[in-house]
């Protein structure tokens, strides 16, 4: 088990490989971002987008799917987060991209007022096939403390 111990600063990981299928852009999109040019080959042919693209709101849903298999797959102790900042959708995710990721740890805090937890501030990129960043965020991640004994 990955502890708050255990995460050092100036860590990098790259991990996850998720395929983006079409079926689920507009599924996504009719649920949640039904703006025509998630929905509509022809509406999205007439915007900057040229084609059907994910919603951000579903690249970020993704991104998460993969975050979360990387942490149950390296079993850390997570806790989940407080919240993101600086979240960008650098280019449009397309039916048919394999997104992965790369995340680096800026820095972590042990919690004052809770001695079972610490905090770590990450910066997170996720990328197309082409290598391509698609969106950067910086997340805050809760994380047990390792237990005494």
């Amino acid at each position: 088990m990955i502890y708050f111990e255990d995460i050092e600063v100036g860590a990098t990981a790259r991990f996850g490989a998720y395929h983006v299928l079409r079926e689920e852009v507009i599924d996504f999109a009719r649920r949640y971002d039904p703006q025509p040019f998630h929905l509509s080959d022809e509406a999205a042919a007439q915007t900057h987008f040229g084609r059907i693209a994910a919603s951000g709101w579903h690249s970020c849903a993704m991104m998460m799917r993969m975050l979360v298999d990387h942490m149950t797959e390296t079993k850390q102790a997570g806790l989940g987060s407080p919240g993101i900042d600086e979240l960008r959708w650098l280019k449009p995710v397309y039916p048919g991209d394999t997104l992965r990721m790369e995340s680096e740890i800026l820095e972590k805090t042990p919690s004052r007022s809770r001695p079972d937890m610490g905090s770590y501030k990450t910066r997170a990129t996720v990328f197309n096939q082409h290598d391509e960043p698609v969106m950067t965020l910086r997340s805050i991640g809760l994380i047990r403390r390792r237990p005494a004994g």
